[in-house]
C-alpha cells in the first residue's frame, strides 16, 4: 500500500462564538420539557443517571449527585459503538482531551488533558497505577481497549487525593465485572488495511449465595497498517501491528461486611515504525515491542453503617523495547493503600495511608553507570472532608507525600458547589499538584540528580444544567505550572548533547463548553474547547496542542438500527516548541451503525474519516485515512 501524500488542505477555522451560541441555544430550548437529572455531564457517552457511582473524584464510591468535580463517564456500550481500535481514540472524543500519535496504532501516543503534558495525567487500571519512569506518564499504546469496560475521566488537578502526577487530571480504566447469570460473548471483526479482530469472554456470579463474581476476557487483533511516515528517507513498507490481551477479575463476598477482589490484566503489542537511520540499500523492519501487566488485590470492609475501610496491594510492569535497534526500558511499580471512610449525617471524612515504590530497569543506565540508584519510594498521608446539605456541596482535601529522593511535598484542594435551582448548579475549586522527576530524568547520562518537582496551581469555575435528556456545562480554568522539566542545552550532566533542567513555566488556560439535547428523535451532543496552552517563559504555544478543538455528534434509532454521526475538528497546532513547524487544522466525519441481526447477534459497522482527509497529529507521521470496520458479536440475552 502506498502512503497517501499530504494534501495542502485548510479547513475553515472554528468560530468559537457561533458554536458556543448554538450549543447553548440547543439546551435552553429544552429547559421545561422533562424531569430533573443529576448535574453532571458525561459528554459523548451515555447520559448518567442518579444510580451511577463514580470512584475517581475522591477515591471513594459516590453518586453523581454528590460530586463537584468535572467528570466524564464512558461505558462499554459507547466504546463498542465507537468502533475505535485504540483507547486514545475514544478519549479524543471527550471534552478537554487531545491526542498525538507517531503513526498508526501501537506507536508512541500522547494524551493531553486540558492541554497538560501526557505525564501530568495519573492513570489507573482497576485501581492499579500505571506509569513510566523513563518517558514519564502512561504509555497509552500499551493499554488494550478491548479489555476496558468503563472509563472515568477527572479533569483538573487531583494531587491532594492521588499524589504525584495528577496535574492535569486522572483517568481511571475498569475491566468487566461479573454481574448476574453467566454471560459469555464472542466477537469477530474485519476492516480495511487488513484489520482482523477476535475476542471472547465470560462473566457472571456463582455460588449458592452468589458470593463469587468473575470475569475473563481474551482478545487478539492485527492489521497490515499503512506506511507511518509521510516524507523523508524511510522504509516504504506497511507499519502494521499485532496485539494480544486478556484480563481476569474475581470477587468473593466473605459475608455481608467483607469482600475480596483480585484483578489481572496483560497485554502485548508488536507494531511497526520507521526509524531515523534508514538505509535504502539495506532497509529493516523496525518494530516496537510493548508489554503491560497489572495486578491488584483488594479487601473492602464495612465495620459499621458509618465506617468502612479498604486495603489494596497493587503491582504493574510497563516494558518498551525496539528491534533491531537495541533499546529497552521497563518500569515496575508497587503500591499499598489503606483507605478509611466515615460518614456522619451530611459529613464525610476520609483518611488514607499510601506507599508507592518505583523501579526502573534500563540497560542505558547500566552502560552509563552500575552504581546509580534506580529505585525510589513515596509515603503519603491523605485527608478528606465532604459535606452536602440542601443546595450546598463542599469537598476539602489535603495530602503530604514524602519522597525518598527529594523530601516532603504538600498539596491541597477545595471545591464548592451550589444548586441555584434544581436544574442549575455553579461550582468553584482551587488546588495544587506536583509531578516528581522520573528516575531517567535524574540518573541517566542526561539526568540531573538535583531536579525539583514540577508544581502547579489551578483555579476553575463551572456552570452546569441538567434536565431530562438535556444538559449543558461551561467550565473555565487556569492551571499554572512552575519548574517545568525540559531537555535543554549542555549543563551539569555528563552528556555534552544536553541535559534535563527545570527551565520553564507553563500555563493551561481555557473554556470548555459541552451540551447534549434530545430533539426530533435524535440525541444531539457536542463539546468545544477554547484554550491557550503556552510556555510562559517564551510566550510560545505548547507543541501539538490546538487553541480550538471540538466534537459534535448525533445518534438515533431507525427501523431497528442505532445510527450515529460525528464530527471531530481541530485548529492548527505546532509540532515544535519554537512554533516553527505547523500542523494544519482538520475536520473528520465518522459514521457508525449497529443492529441486532438475530436474538443473540449484534452487527456493528463504522466508517472513520469518511472524507479521507490527510492530516497530521505529529510532523512527518501519517494517519490512517478512511477506515471501514464491520464486526459481529454473539452475546446470549
Amino acid at each position: 500500500m502506498k502512503n497517501r501524500p499530504l494534501r495542502a488542505r485548510r479547513v475553515a477555522p472554528l468560530r468559537p462564538a457561533a458554536l458556543a451560541v448554538l450549543t447553548f441555544a440547543a439546551v435552553c430550548a429544552a429547559q421545561a420539557q422533562e424531569p430533573m437529572r443529576p448535574l453532571l455531564l458525561a459528554q459523548n457517552a451515555r447520559m448518567p443517571s442518579l444510580q451511577d457511582m463514580v470512584v475517581t473524584a475522591t477515591r471513594t464510591e459516590q453518586p453523581l449527585s454528590d460530586l463537584v468535580a468535572d467528570v466524564s463517564i464512558v461505558d462499554r456500550e459507547t466504546i463498542e459503538s465507537s468502533g475505535a481500535t485504540g483507547l486514545a481514540d475514544v478519549l479524543a472524543r471527550l471534552p478537554g482531551i487531545e491526542i498525538a500519535r507517531n503513526g498508526g496504532l501501537g506507536n508512541a501516543t500522547s494524551v493531553y488533558l486540558r492541554g497538560a503534558e501526557s505525564r501530568f495525567t495519573a492513570v489507573y487500571i482497576d485501581g492499579v497505577r500505571v506509569d513510566s519512569q523513563s518517558t514519564g506518564g502512561a504509555q497509552w499504546e500499551q493499554i488494550p481497549l478491548s479489555q476496558i469496560e468503563r472509563i472515568e475521566v477527572l479533569r483538573g488537578p487531583a494531587a491532594a487525593v492521588y499524589g504525584s502526577d495528577a496535574i492535569g487530571g486522572v483517568i481511571q480504566l475498569f475491566t468487566r465485572k461479573g454481574e448476574g447469570a453467566a454471560m459469555p460473548y464472542v466477537g469477530v471483526g474485519l476492516g480495511n488495511q487488513g484489520t482482523r479482530k477476535l475476542e471472547a469472554g465470560i462473566s457472571g456470579v456463582a455460588g449458592a449465595d452468589k458470593a463469587l463474581d468473575y470475569s475473563l476476557g481474551l482478545a487478539h487483533a492485527r492489521s497490515d497498517g499503512f506506511d507511518s511516515k509521510t516524507s523523508g528517507s524511510h522504509n516504504l513498507d506497511r507499519d502494521g501491528y499485532r496485539s494480544t490481551s486478556g484480563h481476569a477479575r474475581l470477587g468473593y463476598q466473605i459475608n455481608a461486611r467483607h469482600k475480596l477482589d483480585a484483578t489481572l490484566l496483560a497485554s502485548r503489542m508488536d507494531s511497526g515504525y520507521d526509524g531515523f537511520t534508514h538505509k535504502p540499500a539495506s532497509p529493516v523492519d523496525d518494530r516496537n515491542l510493548s508489554r503491560l501487566h497489572t495486578a491488584g488485590l483488594n479487601w473492602a470492609a464495612r465495620w459499621t453503617e458509618a465506617y468502612s475501610t479498604r486495603v489494596s496491594v497493587t503491582d504493574s510492569s510497563s516494558r518498551y523495547e525496539t528491534t533491531p535497534s537495541p533499546y529497552r526500558t521497563e518500569t515496575n511499580l508497587r503500591g499499598y493503600l489503606w483507605q478509611n471512610d466515615y460518614r456522619l449525617g451530611a459529613h464525610r471524612f476520609s483518611a488514607a495511608l499510601e506507599r508507592r515504590e518505583d523501579h526502573l530497569n534500563n540497560p542505558a543506565l547500566d552502560a552509563w553507570s552500575t552504581t546509580l540508584d534506580r529505585s525510589r519510594s513515596q509515603d503519603a498521608l491523605a485527608l478528606g472532608y465532604g459535606y452536602q446539605r440542601g443546595g450546598h456541596t463542599l469537598q476539602l482535601n489535603a495530602r503530604h507525600d514524602d519522597d525518598s529522593e527529594f523530601g516532603g511535598k504538600g498539596t491541597g484542594s477545595a471545591a464548592y458547589g451550589y444548586a441555584i435551582t434544581p436544574q442549575w448548579r455553579a461550582t468553584a475549586s482551587v488546588g495544587t499538584a506536583f509531578r516528581a522527576p522520573t528516575l531517567y530524568q535524574r540518573f541517566s547520562e542526561y539526568g540531573v540528580p538535583t531536579l525539583r518537582p514540577e508544581t502547579s496551581h489551578n483555579a476553575e469555575l463551572g456552570l452546569r444544567y441538567a434536565q431530562g435528556r438535556s444538559s449543558f456545562s461551561a467550565t473555565v480554568y487556569r492551571n499554572r505550572l512552575s519548574n517545568l522539566i525540559l531537555f535543554s542545552g549542555a549543563g551539569p550532566c555528563a552528556s555534552t548533547f544536553g541535559c534535563y533542567a527545570n527551565v520553564a513555566r507553563a500555563q493551561y488556560q481555557g473554556l470548555t463548553l459541552a451540551a447534549s439535547h434530545h430533539w426530533a428523535g435524535v440525541q444531539w451532543h457536542g463539546s468545544i474547547d477554547l484554550q491557550n496552552p503556552r510556555d510562559l517563559t517564551t510566550g510560545k504555544q505548547l507543541a501539538r496542542r490546538a487553541k480550538r478543538h471540538a466534537t459534535f455528534g448525533a445518534d438515533t434509532q431507525l427501523a431497528g438500527w442505532t445510527l450515529g454521526a460525528e464530527l471531530q475538528a481541530s485548529g492548527r497546532r505546532f509540532d515544535s516548541a519554537a512554533n516553527t513547524h505547523v500542523l494544519g487544522g482538520y475536520a473528520l466525519v465518522n459514521l457508525h451503525a449497529s443492529t441486532r441481526v438475530a436474538r443473540d447477534y449484534t452487527l456493528l459497522a463504522r466508517i472513520d474519516n469518511l472524507g479521507d482527509k490527510a492530516y497530521e497529529l505529529a510532523r512527518t507521521y501519517a494517519t490512517p485515512g478512511r477506515t471501514l470496520y464491520i464486526g459481529l458479536k454473539w452475546a446470549p440475552l
